[in-house]
């Protein structure tokens, strides 16, 4: 009979004692015992090695494995997560590659995360139930660099001395490359605006700019939603894509970075506000020069921005209206006057001119590219908008 697993010492202990007789016929022993003549004679051998000890069950594990990562391997794994806490196998293969740069076998990306679960920096991911977000018009989808900048406010926190901090970051929707990110003191289109006058300086314009609907991109109670800093947006000929309201999905992959801000930066806030934004320029750096991403094969975001080819020079932009538009400057209250009547639009187009063109007995009002809206020619009824897309 085979050995019998509660009690299999004392099956291999009455074996070996019978086995050991000058006149046992060892092929009959391992019959009677139902063990191969193979496995008999191990056993006989241990026993006359190393006593009842040998008789104990062996680990099956090598004493030398040759595809077992070597320690100063791991411990730079352990480096590189405590570094970028949120980076998955994947993004730390492609750092590990060039730290090693040869000098090690690098292991695979299912290795290192074995070597993160063993050290327990490895959180379970809570599963969710997909949902279908409704959104009510098309996003734009861009094609290459400056196709579409996203724009938004990171949610704030404090600094170790009670300030308060509250990133403005501005990223390349193409290739994720972080173009601006800084904590202003206010959301104030004042303090906002030359954030941008700085950026489009130093890149150049984008085709169009995806914000949410918060000041100072954008008022819900405005026209078109329009705000000061859109409006001029639109004047340097720059498109809006203004999302849904309450609907931050529509700008996922802006969210998911200021995820990843929070749980790297926010978590570990700096003395002051000073500090903060040295630690967040180091993290730009990073995020744009060091971090791959999956969706650009595994390449990092700097290595495949390249600047606008719309120059900026820091000028008031003109804007021309065909010939057959009538042009008017919206005034200090936010009017325009045309065949002697009065019409509100948005105290955002102050100093702004507008074209009005005529169609049959309907009003077109245009500000540069965007329409805002179809009326009578009396201005009498309400201004039917659309929304920027």
């Amino acid at each position: 009979m085979p050995w019998e697993t509660t009690d299999a010492m004392e099956q291999r202990r009455r074996f070996v004692l019978r086995a050991m007789d000058p006149t046992a016929c060892m092929a009959e022993l391992c019959r009677e015992f139902g063990i191969a003549r193979r496995t008999g004679y191990k056993w006989v051998e241990r026993f006359r090695k190393r006593g009842e000890t040998g008789l104990d069950e062996l680990s099956r594990r090598p004493n030398v494995s040759p595809s077992t990562t070597p320690a100063e391997v791991q411990l730079e794994v352990l480096k590189l997560r405590l570094n970028h806490p949120t980076w998955g196998p994947k993004k730390l293969l492609e750092l590990l590659k060039k730290r090693l740069k040869g000098s090690q076998r690098v292991p695979a990306a299912s290795t290192i995360a074995r070597v993160l679960a063993d050290a327990g920096l490895v959180q379970p991911r809570r599963r969710r139930s997909p949902r279908s977000h409704p959104s009510s018009s098309e996003r734009v989808t861009p094609e290459g660099p400056n196709d579409l900048w996203t724009v938004e406010f990171k949610g704030w926190w404090r600094t170790r001395d009670g300030r308060r901090c509250e990133p403005l970051t501005i990223r390349d929707e193409w290739n994720r490359f972080l173009l601006d990110i800084r904590p202003l003191e206010s959301t104030k289109t004042a303090v906002v605006r030359p954030v941008f006058e700085e950026a489009f300086s130093r890149y150049g314009l984008p085709a169009t700019i995806r914000t949410d609907n918060g000041s100072p991109f954008a008022c819900t109670r405005s026209l078109v939603r329009l705000t000061k800093l859109s409006a001029w947006w639109v004047a340097l000929g720059i498109k809006l894509d203004t999302i849904d309201p309450g609907a931050p999905q529509q700008n996922g992959g802006h969210e998911r970075m200021h995820k990843d801000l929070a749980a790297e930066i926010e978590r570990n806030p700096s003395a002051d506000v000073r500090t903060q934004q040295s630690s967040l320029e180091d993290w730009k750096l990073s995020f744009n020069t060091e971090r791959p991403h999956e969706a650009l094969d595994m390449k990092t975001p700097a290595a495949l921005y390249a600047p606008s080819t719309e120059r900026y020079n820091g000028q008031s932009p003109e804007i021309v209206y065909p010939d057959a538009f009538h042009v008017r400057s919206v005034n200090g209250s936010g009017h325009i006057k045309f065949g002697g009547n009065s019409r509100f639009l948005s105290h955002a187009l102050t100093s702004w001119p507008v074209g009005l063109e005529i169609h049959e007995q309907e009003l077109n009002i245009c500000f540069a590219d965007l329409c805002l809206g179809v009326t009578n020619l009396q201005l009498s009824t309400p201004l039917l908008g659309t929304t920027p897309q």
